[in-house]
């Protein structure tokens, strides 16, 4: 018989949070208020969704030029959401346009460049 599986804590730093609500005005003042709670609430979803299977993610490949494993992505096109498993939490670094120049990104937000 399995047992059941175990859940990871989702936490999202505050860089995180900032990138949700930038990303909610943006398609507020670009599209329309419904649109914009629409894709906050599906990339909410795609975040609670590693509660459960954090693994899944595959490795940023700017993080990987660089010989960087340590941290993860799922996608939600044309977002990102990077993220690292740390025990047994999932802790979210960025969610962000997948369009937007990531190199420079990851390095600011998670390399400290």
């Amino acid at each position: 018989m399995a047992g059941k599986p175990v859940q990871f804590r989702v936490l999202l730093t505050g860089g995180a949070e900032r990138d949700l609500e930038a990303l909610y005005d943006y398609v507020v003042h670009s599209d329309s208020p419904s649109k914009a709670h629409h894709l906050l609430d599906r990339l909410m979803e795609t975040v609670e969704s590693l509660a459960r299977f954090p693994e899944r993610g595959s490795y940023p490949k700017e993080l990987v030029a660089l010989g960087i494993r340590e941290y993860r992505q799922v996608l939600f096109k044309p977002y990102r959401v990077i993220y690292r498993i740390v025990d047994h939490q999932v802790i979210i670094y960025l969610i962000v346009d997948g369009r937007r120049d990531m190199q420079s990104l990851l390095a600011r937000r998670l390399l400290g460049a």
